[in-house]
């Protein structure tokens, strides 16, 4: 047995016995609600409960039909879990207790319902995923339009997007798949007698989704999905028990060489599998580099294909029926479809046709063999006019040249080393030959070899006659030798070629992959491809995202039409195409979300005819990838945008909030005292009036001063904010600030302690006394009564001057204390906690900044209350920046 099968029957058996080891799920499909599946289920349940298996009801949903309702009498009933939802008692499925009374089989209808808000898991298949894991056999029901992967061409059938969905990864659970059938007609006659809906309900079904049209297509999808299931569940169990797998589904494998009848060929495989109504897929087998017209012919019958409607699939390795055999087994096909195989004299002589090598070992296959007279004719001509021409005068000159050289190589081996066996110097001249041409050449080196090795140098000289009975021996092992060893080392150079291949691809789509993931947005997307292109290809390469082309320097009118078709259709245009093929540039569509986004344009030399399909190949797949690249930063710039527009939507609404809250607040108090003074001023004494006026005052300094730090944010905001610096005192500047703070907030206890000495300060006076001023202001308003808010200043060693404001308040949790010096951060212990507008702390960190200072929130002495520290830097004159 070979080893990638060795290795498969493995993989199967270790799978095999993990399902064992877990509980398995029997799923009753149907193809719409009413078929029957839960009278099914039961049907099935009471079987099994007279054969005396523990079977338990976990949840079963009868909907009032009387007969499905019967078949639960005599079954265990699981009392169902009442869990409160908006005032209600909703009843779920009790998992816990299930799994405490852990049956042989739990009966778990509808398996795509959605639990209710409080249970344990969201969706009732995680509940069933639970049990199984918990080895509890499970029979459960579910309808084929809940199938996750079939969502969308349900919806294409129906026009109905089902939100309850289940992953096809729990169909990997699965023991048995029960197929519920029933006819269109009688499912609707069902529904008119009121045993799916009621007539309400069955009124409106009837009009959408139980149309006949519908419940046929949906029947169909139902009936392939169980087909899909038996046969993949026939091949795993053969592929454990070492078991060839027997196809089930009608699949139809074409194989073809570009030897002449490769487009027949795909037609007259579109004809059969039309015929059987079943899928088809066209391959090729690499394992050489094939001729520049056979690699044409491929290229052109694998297009072809495509626009058929079938698959194409590029297979690697050095030998044909191996690869055609592995890949139909692993797909599960039925048919192998291949031309009739051209004669070839020379290989009669060492192995069977691919024909008749297909034919012993694929006995399990139909295999079909197709040819015409002139594909056969045009073939012949063909490897004798140009595939031969390139052979004899390519490699077969090549193994003459090699082989010459080596009987010169082991005459001077013989005269000068006195070797008297020369047989494994030709050896090395075949391997030569072997690993730089093809089997053909290395077949014919051999021999020329032998015929050399025969005449020069075994006894009697210069003739082809050997004397010796020894040496009759010795020269026919030799030829047996070289013929193997030539034959081994041919088979391993085209594998090497093959990995050369493979390994430039995934090395190119690795490469992309980088510059890719380190793209942030369209534009470095449309760099990295473009690059990568050029790299991997060798070619000129144009990426664009979107359908105008009008801006691309490198584009004609031709290209440019060109992209417009490729834009509007989805489909390659241009150079090796047949559509616009007068265009200098071949066109791919960037393809995304089920449209097409943009497009990448190559262009190879003008003396170029055409791109290998391992590059065509390669161009597309790294077409996927920046498709996909661009997605993603086009939903990133999104989700930023989005970001944005929240957070500038905060911030108005908190802009909003303070200027609503902020300036009635004194506006308030102003109207009201002065309409006061206005109506009663007359009858109140001289002290009334006075506080009146007093009130006024202050609220309008308030009103001032909020004004004021709403300009300076905006200043701050727009970089409006000039710095007029002079010389000043730190007392003095400190000063100025505690005095305004005893002037505005009466009560305000504040303890300057300033270091004696200080140098004065080059600063902007005004501001720095302004963020001070906010700085203790914002102390104060959280100091408790009677406790002291202390400024302390002094010079640091670096030799910035360090102002510490201390409260004795309730502190700042550690977490928000960057956050404090945000705009309008609205926490209780932040600026705007009681009466504060958020921004005395933000304006107050970006006046010391512009100066080069920083702000920073730390803790209070001994845990308690907050301490602000700024940190100035002492700039002179001709440093300090305006």
């Amino acid at each position: 047995m070979p080893e990638h099968a060795r290795t498969k029957q493995a993989d199967a058996l270790i799978g095999e016995l993990q399902r064992q080891r877990q509980g398995r799920l029997t799923l009753f499909l149907g193809a719409a609600p009413g078929v029957g599946k839960t009278y099914a289920m039961l049907g099935r349940a009471q079987e099994l409960h007279r054969r005396g298996v523990d079977v338990v009801v976990a949840i079963v949903e009868t909907h009032g039909r009387g007969e499905t309702a019967a078949l639960v009498d005599g079954l265990e009933v699981l009392p169902r879990l009442a869990i409160p939802y908006r005032g209600h008692a909703v009843e779920e499925m009790d998992l816990d207790r299930l799994l405490a009374r852990k049956p042989e089989v739990a009966l778990v209808d509808e398996l795509a319902h959605r639990n209710a808000p409080g249970s344990r898991h969201e969706r009732r298949w995680q509940d069933v995923v639970e049990l199984l894991d918990a080895g509890i056999d499970v029979y459960s029901t579910i309808n084929i339009q809940h199938l996750e992967s079939l969502n969308d061409v349900v919806h294409r059938i129906t026009g109905v997007r089902v939100g309850e969905t289940v992953p096809d990864a729990v169909f990997d659970r699965l023991r048995d798949i029960v197929l519920v059938d029933l006819p269109p007609g009688e499912l609707i006659e069902r529904l008119h007698q009121g045993k799916v809906y009621l007539p309400e309900q069955a009124a409106q079904a009837l009009q959408s989704f139980f149309v006949p049209s519908n419940l046929a297509a949906l029947r169909e999808l139902a009936m392939q999905t169980a087909a899909d299931r038996v046969d993949s569940d026939l091949r795993e169990a053969q592929t454990a028990r070492g078991i060839a797998a027997v196809p089930l589904r009608r699949q139809v494998i074409v194989a073809i060489d570009g030897r002449g009848q490769s487009e027949y060929l795909v037609r007259v495989a579109r004809r059969l599998a039309e015929r059987r109504d079943a899928p088809w897929t066209v391959v090729s087998v690499e394992g050489r580099e094939w001729p520049h017209d056979v690699q044409l012919e491929i290229d052109r019958a694998l297009a072809m294909a495509r626009r058929l409607g079938g698959a194409t699939e590029v297979l690697h390795g050095d030998s044909v029926v191996d690869a055609l055999l592995d890949y139909a087994n692993r797909l599960g096909a039925s048919s192998i479809v291949i031309g009739r195989t051209r004669d070839r004299p020379l290989a009669r002589l060492f192995n069977r046709t691919i024909t008749q090598q297909l034919i012993e070992r694929g006995a399990h296959f139909e295999i079909v063999i197709v040819s015409t007279p002139e594909a056969r004719a045009e073939s012949r001509k063909r490897v004798a006019d140009g595939v031969g021409n390139s052979l004899r005068l390519g490699d077969f000159g090549q193994a003459t040249l090699i082989s010459a050289l080596f009987v010169g190589i082991a005459a001077i081996a013989k005269r000068w080393l006195d070797i008297s066996d020369l047989s494994m110097i030709f050896i090395v001249a075949v391997l030569v030959v072997a690993t730089r041409t093809r089997v053909a050449a290395a077949v014919y080196a051999a021999v020329l070899c032998f015929f050399a090795y025969d005449f020069f140098f075994i006894p009697p000289y210069f003739t082809l006659y050997i004397s010796a009975q020894r040496g009759v021996t010795t020269a026919l092992l030799f030829l047996a030798t070289a013929l193997l060893a030539g034959r081994l080392a041919a088979r391993l150079r085209m594998q090497v070629v093959a990995l050369r291949a493979s390994n430039a691809h995934a090395t190119a789509l690795e490469s992309l992959s980088r510059d890719l993931a380190a793209a942030a947005d369209p534009g470095e997307v449309e760099r990295a491809g473009r690059n990568a292109l050029k790299r991997a290809l060798d070619v000129k390469a144009v990426v664009h995202f979107g359908a105008d082309a009008s801006a691309i320097e490198e584009f004609d009118d031709k290209a440019r039409a060109a992209a417009q078709w490729v834009i509007a259709h989805g489909q390659p245009a241009g150079r090796f195409t047949a559509t616009l093929s007068t265009c200098p540039w071949w066109l791919l569509p960037l393809r995304g979300n089920g449209n097409t986004i943009g497009w990448i344009g190559l262009r190879p030399d003008e003396s170029v005819t055409r791109l290998a399909a391992e590059q065509q190949r390669l161009a597309e797949a790294m077409a996927d990838d920046i498709a996909q690249a661009a997605l993603r930063t086009r939903l990133v710039g999104d989700l930023q945008d989005a970001r944005m527009t929240g957070e500038t939507e905060r911030l108005r609404s908190a802009l909003l909030s303070s200027v609503s809250h902020d300036l009635r607040s004194p506006l308030a108090a102003i109207i009201g005292s002065a309409s006061s003074l206005q109506h009663y001023g007359a009858q109140m004494d001289a002290h009334d009036r006075d506080e009146l006026l007093d009130t006024i005052r202050l609220e309008g300094q308030r009103l001032d001063r909020y004004i004021q730090n709403l300009l300076d944010m905006t200043r701050l905001g727009h970089g409006g904010l000039k710095l007029n610096r002079d010389w000043i005192g730190v007392d003095e500047v400190v000063g100025a600030a505690v005095e305004r703070i005893r002037k505005f907030v009466p009560g305000a206890l504040v303890e300057a302690d300033i270091e004696p000495g200080l140098a004065p300060l080059w600063v902007h006076p005004a501001l720095v006394e302004q963020a001070l001023f906010n700085i203790i202001e914002n102390a104060a308003k959280f100091s408790p009564p009677g406790k002291p808010v202390r400024v302390r200043a002094g010079d640091v060693p670096d030799g910035a001057l360090q102002v510490d404001i201390i409260d004795e308040g309730p502190g700042i949790p550690e977490a928000d204390r960057a956050r404090i010096f945000d705009m309008f951060y609205s926490v209780e212990r932040g600026d705007r906690g009681r009466h504060g507008t958020g921004l005395g702390l933000t304006i107050a960190q970006g006046m010391i900044g512009a100066h080069g200072g920083a702000v920073a929130a730390l803790p209070g002495r001994d845990g308690r209350g907050t301490c602000i520290r700024i940190t100035l830097p002492r700039t002179m004159p001709d440093a300090a920046p305006q």
